[in-house]
């Protein structure tokens, strides 16, 4: 058994709703309740776990629905974490009666449940083997990759292309002197440049992936001041806005990147918010995770862009962390959970706004909003070419387009 954690840091999309149980008073008591099924677990008292997860599942089913979405970890884990309490002690039945019900739940972590030592009594049962296999082609995030390596450069669906502002907008410049950029960039490279406005955005403001911010001007200035007046963290998606228009104003082609996973099942909301930035100097897009402190590299220290990182996560190819990549600068963020499993199942296809430009993603009346998704072939859904979505009292529109062209998602410009 490995007492997994159930809020995951890097979440992006949660929300803050009326709720019959108080959120905050649930995460302590799932904390709480989560510790006790943990120490029954090592007093091998089955009888114990399954009272202590009742109580558990009762409060959780007090939730509103928004808040069992957030909070749906405690139940997940300590399901899974039953099922190893009754494997161990050889109670079979007992055993496969929680791992279905962690599956039901949510349980996707293949790659833990093969290696999970305490399943060694059940692991060579039949049922053991059928739960594995109909997990792996939802939770086996390298094979489900390796699935969607192909995307079709002769894809010829007409998607717009992507406009950087340029660093002569007065915000922009604003926001560069504002903020003492030139000073924080530093006087070496463009690389260490790069990386030096990441670390500053990281340690600005801290990263709070369970709780919507309030920021309604999606902006760096009003970002940036929010969150300090308020002392409150933001979502992934509000740093890589903040690190976007640093960039842009520096004067380099940014963009933000919504890394999302498959999900057939419709059962995974989360996903991840990144920054990819293009250096000259480097010709090429370069990875940057305002929310880790993250930038990735090859095992000659170069660094690499999202098409890099993914072609090597689906051929088993080296693939570096930065030293100092951490959350919230309190918890160390690891190359095996940040490239092999977490956004090995986030890469699957991606999407970023069209226009990279100053407070381009606020919600304001009569705007329209155009994204561009990157599909790989295997995704099961691949229409419309493309939607729309207006809101009828507010006439507020976001666009899609699809494509499967990742030459031309990538293009810098309309010309290269």
């Amino acid at each position: 058994m490995k007492l997994i954690l159930s809020v995951a840091v890097f979440l992006t999309t949660n929300s803050l709703l009326a709720q019959t149980t108080p959120a905050n008073t649930f995460e302590v008591y799932g904390n709480q309740q989560s510790q006790l099924i943990q120490k029954a677990y090592e007093a091998r008292d089955g009888e114990t776990g399954v009272k202590l997860m009742t109580e558990l599942t009762a409060k959780y089913n007090q939730l509103a629905s928004a808040d069992k979405r957030n909070y749906k970890g405690f139940i997940t884990n300590n399901y899974y974490n039953l099922s190893c309490l009754y494997s161990i002690i050889n109670n079979k039945p007992k055993a496969f009666e929680y791992l279905d019900s962690a599956v039901n739940n949510g349980y996707m972590n293949y790659n833990h449940l093969l290696e999970d030592t305490d399943f060694a009594n059940i692991k060579n049962e039949p049922k053991f083997k059928q739960v594995a296999q109909s997990l792996r082609g939802v939770a086996d995030y390298k094979y489900i990759l390796q699935k969607a390596e192909k995307f079709n450069p002769n894809d010829q669906r007409k998607v717009p292309a992507f406009t950087y502002q340029p660093a002569t907008d007065p915000n922009l410049v604003a926001i560069r002197k504002n903020f003492k950029l030139d000073s924080i960039a530093g006087k070496g490279d463009e690389k260490t440049k790069a990386i030096n406005l990441l670390k500053w955005v990281h340690n600005t403001v801290q990263h709070d992936g369970q709780h919507e911010s309030g920021i309604q001007i999606i902006n760096a200035n009003e970002i940036i001041s929010k969150a300090t007046a308020k002392k409150i963290g933001v979502s992934c998606g509000e740093l890589a806005t903040t690190l976007n228009e640093c960039y842009l104003a520096m004067g380099w082609k940014s963009r933000k990147v919504y890394c999302f996973p498959k999900d057939s099942l419709n059962i995974d909301y989360d996903s991840h918010v990144i920054n990819v930035v293009y250096l000259p100097s480097l010709s090429k897009w370069v990875w940057m995770d305002p929310t880790n402190n993250a930038y990735v590299m090859d095992e000659n220290k170069n660094l690499l862009g999202i098409t890099e990182v993914r072609e090597r996560i689906i051929k088993n190819q080296p693939l570096f962390v930065n030293d100092d990549a951490n959350w919230n600068n309190r918890q160390k963020i690891t190359k095996e959970f940040y490239l092999d499993n977490y956004m090995a199942k986030n890469l699957y296809r991606l999407y970023s706004p069209l226009r990279n430009e100053y407070n381009y993603e606020t919600r304001d009346k009569n705007k329209t909003i155009t994204y561009i998704s990157l599909l790989p072939l295997e995704y099961f859904k691949q229409s419309p070419d493309k939607s729309e979505d207006t809101n009828k009292n507010t006439n507020f529109t976001i666009e899609r387009y699809r494509t499967n062209n990742a030459d031309a998602f990538w293009k810098v410009s309309a010309g290269k």
